[in-house]
């Protein structure tokens, strides 16, 4: 979409509506019996302000520039150049802020401007829409093309006497144009941290003060290549499995129990998005156009049902191993390679008595967990 004013508006009150339910659903860790433990919740929820915040600052940069573009067809987000120009324009922002002019002074020059030429001063317009992008991007934490991994979670495996993580981190995939959240249960057998983190009576050792959470995986002498791996690792076109698999190959000490993805879309809205021609025309129809969108996102799981010891040799070893369950009674969770997964839909009221009405609401939404937003409060099992 290179939007026209009227189109770039209302695609920003719609996303904006949908992040904003998005966020109630998630704060509300009774919503669903996947998030009773309330982890999902407190790990997506961040990520959900970040991209916020990224279309809080997409808007102001229509302030003073022309184009803004998504993927109609597919995801309903906006194109991965759109991402790098944000990243890129984060990076450059404190030096580009020093050659704009301080608020209060651009204000002066606005109102002495209309005094002498009884014009609009567009140009010192866009100087100011730039400076508040600018500042935005400074301020807050924005959803970029990879998120560093973050260590959330620490305990012990009592079975296994290791150190058991819970690791998170975000990408945006540049192919999909969808961003994406990735959990992974890991247990470290690397005997430094074993050490260090089990006691004598296999708990977490209490004298090891650990500031949670902590940037990057908690071992440090891993960190930097588990940070590589996630980065390289994170594409949507691979399936959890592939990512525990490989996961499970290139740390010998690293053993994935299990690794979730929240794929956040594809996001649909009356007359901007094309990627579902029955949604778009029954969207079409809702009245308040404010409430005619559609917001999906999937949760995967994959998680380990065995563990192949260690084996050492006179003339080879081999490390220990996981086997991954997928279930392939589902031809689905095949096709996706996971062991679970859960679809869900988040509609307003008024779309979905619009999708009801029409009769399309049991097709669009067959395999769906739907959440109902009115009124500010999310309504599941419609």
């Amino acid at each position: 979409m290179n939007a026209a004013p009227d189109a770039a508006a209302r695609y920003f009150d719609a996303i904006a509506s949908a992040l904003e339910g998005l966020g109630v659903y998630f704060g509300d860790r009774s919503a669903s019996p996947f998030q009773s433990h309330g982890l999902v919740a407190e790990v997506v929820s961040p990520y959900i302000g970040r991209l916020e915040r990224s279309f809080e600052c997409w808007q102001n940069r229509l302030g003073f520039m022309e184009k803004f573009r998504i993927q109609r067809a597919e995801s309903g987000y906006p194109v991965f150049q759109s991402l790098l120009e944000l990243e890129n324009d984060r990076r450059q922002a404190e030096k580009r802020l020093a050659g704009i002019s301080g608020p209060d002074e651009l204000r002066a020059e606005m109102v002495d401007f209309i005094l002498r030429h009884r014009e609009f001063p567009a140009d010192l317009q866009r100087s100011m829409a730039e400076r508040l992008y600018l500042e935005q991007l400074k301020a807050g934490n924005v959803f970029s093309p990879f998120i560093l991994p973050e260590t959330v979670r620490v305990s012990v495996n009592p079975k296994t006497k290791r150190p058991y993580y819970l690791v998170h981190w975000g990408a945006f995939d540049g192919n999909s144009s969808l961003p994406m959240v990735y959990m992974a249960a890991v247990e470290d057998s690397s005997p430094g941290m074993v050490k260090a983190l089990v006691s004598d009576d296999g708990r977490l050792n209490d004298d090891v003060e650990i500031g949670l959470p902590v940037g990057g995986l908690l071992n440090p002498e891993l960190a930097h290549q588990f940070d590589d791996f996630a980065e390289k690792n994170s594409a949507y076109s691979l399936s959890p499995a592939t990512i525990a698999g490989n996961l499970d190959k290139d740390f010998d000490h690293l053993h994935p129990k299990q690794l979730r993805r929240v794929v956040l879309g594809p996001f649909y809205t009356a007359g901007i998005t094309e990627n579902n021609s029955t949604v778009s025309d029954v969207l079409g129809k809702v009245r308040r156009q404010e409430n005619a969108w559609l917001l999906t996102w999937t949760v995967q799981e994959v998680y380990s049902k065995t563990e192949r010891p260690a084996r050492k040799g006179l003339w080879s070893s081999q490390p220990a191993r996981e086997e991954f369950f997928i279930d392939t009674d589902d031809l689905d969770a095949a096709r996706m390679g996971v062991s679970a997964y859960e679809q869900h839909a988040l509609v307003p009221h008024e779309a979905y008595q619009a999708l009801y009405a029409a009769g399309e609401a049991q097709k669009i939404f067959d395999g769906y967990d739907v959440h109902v937003i009115s009124g500010g409060r999310v309504i599941t099992d419609v």
